[in-house]
């Protein structure tokens, strides 16, 4: 179990989980960068991080509802989490939380958006003595929810996230760059400069040139 002071950002897991060097510069470093990515999925969080509940028939909906777990190590919150009404096998009414996180984008094919989704639900699991097998991630592209169940293998994959994440900060230390196909549509590439501080690639280049003769 962690102490309260220190609980990591649940908003972390996402980043870390898409590259440890782009983590570590908004998380550890304080660096932050805007492109229209980036500006397009922060208008779209206002837009649903209200704070105001309401309630559709056997659905309760409530937004920027606060999250933690001791056991993550983690804090932060979820844009939506619905209370769908149930009746309990003893006839009791139940309100079941089913977590909605919005993207601006499309489905992606790794699972970063998946791993906080699931970390939402592993918090609100904690705080409230549940358990969640389903949420869903909103995508602003195809303007449609996807189904996201909460299986062993996902619950495991957040657990180590959360695990690398604590690393992370414990290290202290921003990894090294690697130029890749995600580097173009971050927003930190002209800070990160990843296709100058590559080593790997530079000497890649290096040889390449001495086989060329240049």
């Amino acid at each position: 179990m962690f102490a309260e002071l220190d609980l990591l950002a649940l908003s972390a897991l996402q980043h870390i989980c898409f590259c440890e060097r782009q983590c570590a510069l908004i998380h550890i470093e304080q660096v932050w960068l805007e492109n229209r990515f980036t500006a397009e999925g922060r208008i779209m969080h206002e837009r649903v991080d209200t704070g105001k509940s309401e309630k559709r028939r056997d659905v309760r909906i409530s937004s920027a509802v606060a999250l933690r777990s001791l056991r993550l190590g983690l804090i932060g919150k979820a844009d939506v989490v619905e209370f769908h009404r149930q009746q309990s096998p003893g006839g009791k009414t139940i309100w079941q939380p089913f977590p909605v996180e919005y993207k601006r984008g499309r489905p992606k094919k790794d699972n970063c958006d998946k791993i906080q989704l699931c970390a939402q639900a592993l918090c609100l699991e904690e705080m409230l003595d549940c358990h969640i097998e389903h949420g869903a991630l909103f995508y602003g592209k195809t303007r449609r929810r996807q189904d996201v169940a909460f299986d062993d293998t996902l619950r495991t994959e957040t657990m180590q996230m959360a695990e690398r994440l604590h690393a992370l900060f414990d290290a202290r230390k921003t990894p090294p760059p690697v130029f890749d196909k995600r580097c173009p549509n971050c927003s930190f590439i002209s800070y990160c400069m990843p296709e100058k501080l590559d080593g790997k690639k530079r000497v890649s280049r290096y040889l390449e040139s001495i086989r060329e003769g240049k």
